[in-house]
């Protein structure tokens, strides 16, 4: 009786799902072409679900630049290459900047902070963080002096190694992370604080989980996997302590708050709270506060502080581009302090940087985006609410814009005569609208991070390790677990 049961039950889901296609047909007319997706599961069994981009790319070959996959239930349409890309995110940013609903991060954030809002709210909390991050020194001298003392810092403990192999890098997370709770809340931890070790690790357990196929799971049937034990639960867990923490700070600031003398971010969002308009009691709720902090927290912390392990590992497997980049270093700035004035004398250096940016893929695909109204793109009929997704991998694997793609060659960002060559396929922080708000510092932190390493320290090896530069699996790129020497150079 149990198996008749189960039978019908298929039956009856297998037909209500050929109903609801039919009914779908005349909305979808003219959609983007792609692989036939199964009932209920979509093209879910089609996918390398640890790293989607990758068979994403693979199936652009067969169905071209714009085409759609199934995601359980949801349609959704992936877009490919440089000028499709550029074209959906500049010229119809006004239809694909919004972001669509996220089952995980619906449950868990909501609608607030910068990533995941839409709207108005989103307009607002926007310009007010690209403005107090100017504000509090972003693009300016003062964040570089920041930037710089840290290094310092950071050399000083790598000097305590003396030379020999270590494989733990919180003390760099942890630097790049300073400067970013430098604007946040104008304070700055030590390496070993064990309040920043555990927010850290919070951080990247959830980057790493996110990344997970059952996370991708969850956001397909979220009702089902809520009834489920994994990495979901986690996810939630590890924010709720990491929110109950800004929870707790920003209720100390309140109570210290002086609006003529404000120290960080969170006073001027405290600020703006007592304005007494219209926009400070719909924006700047205590919620948005909360998520916004943990936006810019874990963007700060974790895309650089990535990037800058590619440079190390790249530079220990390429010791010639090391030493290379050593020479323009010793040429430009000797023993002074590397400054962002440096750059534009170091071709070089600067191509390094760009390629380890582009090589290491950090960010293989964009945050998905929803088209805000039905749109006929490029030839193609984009029904409102249905999510797209930008493959940023595929722009920086494009042999048409990258000689070498699959190949770390700084040469993609010089020219014959070794002078720096800007490339307009090179976006790391995306494009339009959703570009990374806080990508000024990144490349500050970036350019200035690695120079003075390199200034300090020769990479090696250690004795009998292998090297892999197959990335971790995780929602960003990262490289796998590795040792590494630091030998003081004289």
């Amino acid at each position: 009786m149990e198996l008749v049961t189960i039978l019908l039950t298929i039956v009856v889901i297998f037909f209500l799902v050929n109903v609801f296609s039919n009914q779908k047909q005349g909305k979808y007319k003219n959609f983007p072409p792609g692989p036939k997706p199964l009932p209920i599961l979509g093209n879910i069994l089609k996918l390398d679900m640890s790293k989607p981009h990758k068979t994403l790319y693979k199936l652009s070959k067969e169905y071209g630049p714009i085409f759609s996959v199934q995601m359980g239930m949801t349609k959704m349409v992936i877009l490919c290459g440089y000028e499709t890309i550029k074209d959906a995110l500049m010229n119809h940013a006004e239809v694909f900047s919004d972001r669509p609903h996220n089952p995980l991060f619906s449950k868990s954030i909501k609608d607030h902070g910068i990533v995941f809002s839409n709207g108005e709210k989103w307009k607002v909390i926007r310009r007010f963080t690209i403005s107090t991050l100017r504000d509090y020194g972003m693009g300016k001298k003062t964040i570089e002096n920041k930037i710089t003392e840290e290094a310092e810092c950071l050399v000083q403990k790598w000097k305590s190694y003396e030379g020999k192999p270590f494989g733990n890098f919180t003390s760099l997370s942890a630097a790049v992370t300073n400067i970013i709770v430098a604007i946040l809340l104008n304070k700055r931890f030590e390496y070993e604080d064990p309040t920043l070790l555990r927010l850290m690790a919070l951080v990247s357990e959830n980057i790493r989980l996110l990344g997970s196929p059952w996370v991708r799971l969850y956001n397909s049937f979220p009702s089902l996997m809520d009834q489920l034990p994994g990495p979901h639960r986690t996810i939630f867990e590890n924010l709720r302590e990491f929110q109950g923490f800004i929870r707790a700070t920003f209720t100390k600031f309140r109570k210290e708050l002086d609006v003529n003398d404000q120290r960080n971010l969170v006073d001027t969002f405290l600020a703006k709270q007592q304005e007494g308009k219209t926009e400070s009691t719909q924006y700047f709720s205590d919620e948005n506060l909360t998520v916004l902090v943990g936006d810019l927290f874990g963007a700060g912390m974790e895309t650089t502080s990535t990037t800058l392990r590619w440079s190390l590992l790249l530079m220990i497997k390429y010791p010639e581009i090391q030493k290379k980049v050593q020479n323009e270093i010793d040429k430009v700035i000797g023993s002074a302090q590397p400054q962002m004035e440096h750059r534009k004398q170091m071709p070089y250096t600067d191509a390094v940087v760009h390629e380890i940016q582009r090589f290491g893929d950090i960010a293989p695909t964009t945050v998905p985006h929803v088209a805000s109204e039905d749109v006929t793109f490029r030839g193609y009929f984009i029904p409102k609410g249905t999510p797209i997704l930008p493959i940023l991998h595929s722009i920086h694997m494009d042999k048409e814009y990258f000689e070498r793609p699959e190949e770390f060659y700084p040469e993609h960002f010089l020219d014959s005569e070794g002078n720096f060559k800007k490339n307009e396929a090179f976006i790391p922080f995306s494009l339009g609208k959703r570009s990374c708000a806080g990508e000024t510092m990144a490349r500050m932190e970036l350019f200035l991070f690695f120079t003075y390493l390199l200034q300090h320290f020769t990479f090696k090896v250690p004795p009998g390790a292998k090297l892999d530069l197959t990335p971790a699996l995780g929602s960003t790129n990262s490289p796998k677990p590795f040792e590494i020497c630091a030998i003081p150079r004289s």
